[in-house]
């Protein structure tokens, strides 16, 4: 595969991007390359407040329809022009920044939804999508997604599809990839194609999974199928402190390996419980419990998963702490506030593990990364009947940014080189970007041949996000 390097094409009048799209819609302007130059990632935060651009796309691309992205791509690739799509630009991970300039691919512009099935129970809608509007849609008609991710109120469906996320509640409803039923995507040289439309099928491999998680570096998703669900009839809350964490964790697994499905499952250990407990002088690890659905179904498995925890020595404390978190779960303040002080250093890293390996791979990680920040906080969600997630929060004061981006990477190079020691995933839910580009090769193994393959057979001029995932760097 050729290997693209930068594009000097600084001087280029894109005029026949502006054929396609409409002069309007390409933008070569300051403000337009700055604001694609940056995600939600810390580092990009850091690198913001230094003044440093590494990441800078050379023109934004704000397409209105498959066809246009069909033709933007068709150009890029006789051209030799890189393109990284870009939904809202709210990774984390630096999933949506060029490492190679050339277009960056503005998909904010298509935001409509294009159907809703009540029968079957899917709505189809435009990449673009914000992902609480879309849910505040389907609320008014009694639906909703069941996907809630902190990022809800700032990211959009593609990326969710883009980058494999997953919401709050899937420990019941699971990731975006049991959320998925069909695409339409443009391959990297035009071609449009849609998946396959049905509950199930067995006709060949799913080709969803082409697209899913790979960040852009396989084409453009421009249309999703989703599911929806009717609104629960009924939801069940119960916060429970327990005496340890390795309590709390079996506990954990014992609900999920019951065939128990809560829709909420999130346990803090000490340091984080404070937080979650919005109490200063709270002592010990508490766990977040939440069932629902229909009333007799949502009582029973609610009171079959409380008598698991009170078996562990879980001790009730009351719905009042998890129906506030529920009002406050989107708030990322905390992080963007402390990352906006000069030299304020925040992160969150998510990783997962079987059950057997995530109380040492967690110990691990707090003792290595306790010299790095002055809060290390941990917590255990997105529980499965074979592990669980972990999200590490760290915040911290350095004297000036530069020290917060270099103590941010270090803090990255630490935390990942543990999770490949102790076998865990580097990544649950939050993709790998620019964060984790550097350890995506030993975490894929004899595996990555593959991917490379593929990518070389869907995008032979090396045009998608190069570089991304590791392809054609």
């Amino acid at each position: 595969m050729e290997t693209i390097e930068k594009n000097n094409i600084q001087n280029q009048t894109w005029s026949e991007l502006a054929k396609i799209c409409g002069a309007e819609n390409v933008l070569t302007d300051a403000e337009a390359l700055e604001l694609h130059s940056y995600d939600v990632w810390p580092v990009a935060a850091k690198l913001k407040m230094q003044g440093k651009q590494p990441y800078r796309p050379d023109v934004v691309v704000r397409p209105l329809s498959t066809r246009q992205v069909s033709e933007t791509l068709a150009w890029a690739s006789r051209e030799k022009i890189t393109v990284t799509p870009w939904g809202l630009g709210s990774s984390v991970t630096g999933a949506p920044l060029p490492l190679h300039g050339g277009i960056s691919l503005d998909m904010s512009a298509m935001k409509r939804i294009l159907a809703l099935d009540v029968t079957n129970l899917i709505v189809r809608v435009q990449a673009g999508k914000l992902g609480i509007e879309l849910e505040q849609d389907l609320n008014k008609r009694g639906f909703t997604l069941n996907h809630s991710p902190q990022s809800l109120d700032r990211s959009s469906v593609g990326g969710w599809v883009s980058t494999r996320a997953t919401g709050q509640f899937s420990s019941r409803w699971g990731g975006i990839e049991e959320m998925l039923v069909a695409l339409s995507a443009v391959l990297p040289t035009g071609e449009v194609i849609e998946t396959t439309l049905a509950p199930r099928a067995a006709v060949g491999p799913d080709l969803n999974h082409l697209f899913m998680g790979a960040e852009g570096t396989m084409g453009v998703i421009t249309e999703v199928v989703l599911k929806i669900f009717p609104v629960a009839e009924q939801r069940l809350f119960q916060a429970l402190a327990f005496p340890n964490i390795e309590k709390g964790l079996v506990a954990m697994r014992r609900i999920m390996q019951s065939g128990l499905r809560p829709f909420l499952v999130r346990f803090y250990d000490s340091d984080e419980a404070r937080h979650a407990m919005v109490d200063p002088t709270f002592n010990g690890p508490v766990m977040f419990l939440g069932f629902e659905g229909i009333k007799q179904v949502a009582e029973a498995e609610y009171a079959a998963g409380l008598e698991i925890c009170l078996q562990e020595g879980g001790r009730e404390l009351g719905p009042a702490a998890v129906l506030a978190w529920m009002n406050r779960r989107f708030d990322f303040s905390s992080i963007e506030n402390r990352l906006a002080l000069p030299g304020g250093l925040a992160e969150t890293i998510e990783i997962a593990h079987f059950w057997g390996d995530i109380a040492e791979t967690y110990q691990a990680l707090k003792t290595a990364l306790a010299p790095y920040a002055a809060e290390v906080l941990g917590h255990f969600s997105h529980v499965y009947p074979q592990g669980v997630s972990l999200y590490i929060i760290l915040m911290g004061q350095e004297r000036d940014d530069a020290t917060a981006e270099e103590r941010i990477l270090k803090i990255w190079e630490t935390s990942m080189n543990i999770c490949l020691e102790k076998g865990a995933v580097i990544s649950h839910h939050h993709g790998v970007g620019i964060a984790r580009l550097p350890y995506m090769r030993a975490q894929s193994g004899s595996a990555k041949l593959a991917l490379e393959k593929i990518k070389a057979a869907v995008d032979p001029a090396g045009i998608m996000n190069p570089g991304k995932l590791g392809l054609n760097s």
